[in-house]
C-alpha cells in the first residue's frame, strides 16, 4: 500500500510540473507563432522607369500603405488593404525564406539593372532585410510577383480614379489598360476594382463605350470568383 501511496505521490508531482511547464511555455510559443505584430515591407527603387519608388508594408490582417511615386515627389504613404489569404500567403513566403535572416537572393551576376528590391521583416524589436536586382529564388519570386502585383493593381485603381474625376474621355483608355492586366493575370486581388467598375458602368455621364467595357470586365470578374 505505501508503495502504490509512493507512486501515486510521484505521479502527482509530475503531472503538477508538467502543468506548470505547459502554462509557462503556452504563451511563449503563441507569441512566437502569432505574426499578428510583423510587419513585411517590400521597396522598389528603379530611376528613369514608373514608378521610379514602390513601398508597400503589410501587416499579418491584411492592412498596410503604399507608396507609388517619384522620386522627386514627397512620400505620401495611402491605406492599403488587402484580402486574408493573399495576406497568408505573403507571410507563408517570408517564413520560407527565414524572414529574410542571412538569405541571399541576388544572381550575382552582369545583368541589366532591374531596380534594386528590398524585402524587410520586422518583428518585436527584430529587423532583418535582403536587397537584390534580379533573383531566382522560387520562394522570393512568387513573393516579388505579389507585390509587383499589388502596385499594379493600386496603379490602375488610382488611374481610373484620377480619369473619372478630370479625363471622363480618357475612362475607356484606362479600362482597356486595366482589362489587359486582368487578362495577363497580373492583378491578385481584381475583385477589389468592383466597386469603381461599377460606379462607372452606372454613369451616364460617360461614353457609352466605356460603361460598356466596365460592365463586361466586372461580369468576368464576378464570373472568375
Amino acid at each position: 500500500m505505501r508503495a502504490q501511496s509512493g507512486r501515486r505521490v510521484r505521479f502527482a508531482l509530475v503531472l503538477l510540473c508538467f502543468l506548470g511547464l505547459c502554462a509557462i511555455c503556452a504563451p511563449l510559443a503563441a507569441a512566437a507563432s502569432d505574426p499578428s505584430s510583423a510587419m513585411i515591407t517590400f521597396r522598389k527603387t528603379f530611376k528613369t522607369s514608373y514608378p521610379e519608388y514602390v513601398e508597400i508594408r503589410l501587416s499579418a490582417d491584411g492592412s498596410g500603405t503604399f507608396d507609388i511615386r517619384d522620386l522627386d515627389e514627397e512620400a505620401s504613404p495611402q491605406p492599403l488593404q488587402i484580402g486574408p489569404a493573399l495576406a497568408q500567403r505573403v507571410f507563408t513566403l517570408t517564413a520560407k525564406l527565414r524572414n529574410f535572416d542571412g538569405v541571399d537572393l541576388d544572381v550575382h551576376r552582369r545583368i541589366a539593372n532591374l531596380g534594386e528590391k528590398v524585402f524587410r521583416y520586422e518583428k518585436d524589436g527584430e529587423t532583418h532585410q535582403v536587397k537584390f536586382n534580379y533573383t531566382i529564388d522560387d520562394s522570393a519570386t512568387q513573393l516579388l510577383n505579389i507585390f509587383e502585383g499589388i502596385t499594379r493593381q493600386q496603379i490602375d485603381l488610382s488611374n481610373l480614379t484620377r480619369v473619372m474625376r478630370y479625363d471622363r474621355l480618357g475612362v475607356n483608355d484606362s479600362l482597356a489598360q486595366l482589362e489587359a492586366d486582368y487578362n495577363s493575370k497580373l492583378l491578385p486581388e481584381p475583385e477589389r476594382l468592383l466597386p469603381t467598375l461599377d460606379q462607372i458602368a452606372g454613369d451616364d455621364k460617360l461614353l457609352d463605350l466605356a460603361r460598356n467595357r466596365a460592365r463586361t470586365l466586372a461580369a468576368k470578374i464576378r464570373a472568375s470568383r
